[in-house]
């Protein structure tokens, strides 16, 4: 069958595929060779820039041209590097030769060689790949979350006066404010997202096995350490690991990972905490005309949006695990098992994708409950015991915690009355009296 959304075996290009498309340059096979197109070229610029006697002669006028090369790449140019692979079997090599075919129509025909000059595949993997994440990160991921967090922050001041029920170990616990409760997800992801953002960039530069080798007997003169360094830092704007062997160590890429796990984590919280109000009917959710909950129940209205997103963040977990598992493990100075596993980048991503758009998704359907809140708030008066016991504590009644207990600790509702007679037989001044009075479950919240 020929492949589109109907025929794809993964989700992400099928199913999902309209939400997983803005990764397509950066984590697709084109996007791939277009990275690697990109570091070749700069580097060949770099190298002019030196420069090597031998490219003293190149035009400087010709190096926009070069790096169109890159900024035009299309399709049919991928194709064409991929058809080049047919023969080369080997991907990196089959770039080298595509640019090597496009600096003769440049008339450069006579130092084409010092296209990949020195290196090895993997000082253009382990700069493409790098480079790729960074990209889509900064311009996909984190406007995505971005909107996330500034719509949850939104919520969290729209709910800022509504008293909630709280619930520790599943039972009824003393009360919050809905919008603190949205503000500690606010927090938890702010603070995860400036960690994530202070990692570097890892990228690995230095010939087969990191020495410089076949660059040091071509020019010993040159101090290729400060070259690479330029090169890598300066020019692609990512962090050059000095002493490494034929790969990148990936620690840092593997920070990355799982930092991004982290964020997912703390979001399939904040979803299955959004499930559960939903399904205490905290909250409504907007109906849509035609749509339908469940093939036989006609009444259903399903939380489907945090459900969908809980599971992509899962899926995503799982792989970004593995990444940050495997990848800084290596046989000796460098096995394969690096580079089918970097291929599947783009698939956590796309799951985490998927996830924020269904998040935002569901919290744009919620109708909120007020009546329902206020009920379960109504039905819980034993949750201001704390705040009598603790007053007391502080006018030195004897026993305080131990007299609440007696009164709370049953298999009975405890209602407003049974709080307020309690309150009027102790012996206490009736001011404090007052005091305890005007604690209800509705009032008893604390700062927030």
């Amino acid at each position: 069958m020929e492949l589109s959304k109907i025929t794809a075996i993964s989700p992400v290009d099928g199913r999902y595929r309209a939400s997983a498309e803005p990764l397509d340059n950066y984590f697709s096979e084109f996007a791939l060779i277009r990275y690697r197109v990109l570091v070749e070229i700069e580097y060949f610029i770099a190298l002019c820039d030196i420069p090597l006697p031998q490219l003293e002669g190149v035009d400087p006028s010709l190096f926009e041209k070069l790096r169109d090369i890159y900024r035009d790449f299309t399709v049919e140019e991928a194709l064409r590097v991929k058809e080049i692979e047919k023969t080369t079997n080997h991907d990196v090599k089959a770039v080298e030769y595509f640019i090597k075919e496009k600096m003769d129509t440049l008339e450069l025909s006579g130092v084409k060689e010092f296209v990949h000059f020195g290196l090895t595949s993997q000082d253009i993997n382990n700069t493409a790949i790098p480079l790729s994440l960074k990209d889509a990160t900064h311009r996909v991921y984190y406007p995505q979350l971005e909107e996330l967090v500034a719509k949850l922050s939104s919520l969290a001041t729209e709910w800022e006066n509504i008293p909630l029920l709280a619930h520790t170990h599943g039972q009824p616990a003393s009360p919050t404010k809905l919008g603190k409760e949205i503000r500690v997800f606010v927090e938890r992801l702010e603070k995860q997202m400036a960690l994530l953002r202070r990692i570097p960039a890892p990228a690995k530069f230095g010939g087969a096995t990191g020495n410089f080798n076949a660059h040091m007997a071509a020019y010993p003169e040159i101090d290729w350490v400060a070259f690479a360094n330029r090169f890598v830092n300066d020019i692609l704007h990512l962090d050059r690991s000095q002493t490494t062997t034929q790969i990148e160590h990936y620690d840092n890429m593997a920070a990355i990972f799982d930092g991004f796990k982290r964020i997912n984590t703390i979001l399939i919280d904040f979803c299955r905490d959004m499930w559960t109000y939903i399904s205490m009917e905290y909250f409504k959710q907007k109906i849509k005309a035609g749509e339908v909950g469940s093939s036989a129940m006609p009444h259903k209205v399903n939380p489907i949006d945090f459900e969908n997103a809980e599971g992509n963040l899962g899926m995503a977990n799982a792989i970004f695990q593995h990444l940050s598992a495997k990848l800084p493990v290596s046989r000796m100075q460098r096995d394969l098992t690096d580079s089918t596993t970097l291929r599947n980048i783009g698939v956590p991503a796309a799951h985490t994708l998927i996830a924020l758009k269904s998040i935002l998704k569901g919290l744009g359907k919620l109708i909120i409950n007020t009546e329902a809140i206020s009920q379960d708030l109504d039905r819980n008066w034993a949750v201001v015991a704390e705040g009598i016991q603790t007053i007391l504590r502080r006018e030195q009644y004897p026993a305080p915690y131990e007299a609440l207990k007696a009164l709370t600790r049953t298999n009975k509702p405890v209602t407003k009355e049974d709080i307020g007679q309690f309150i009027d037989q102790l012996d206490v001044k009736p001011s404090v009296k007052e005091e305890l009075h005007r604690l209800t479950p509705q009032t008893y919240t604390g700062i927030y």
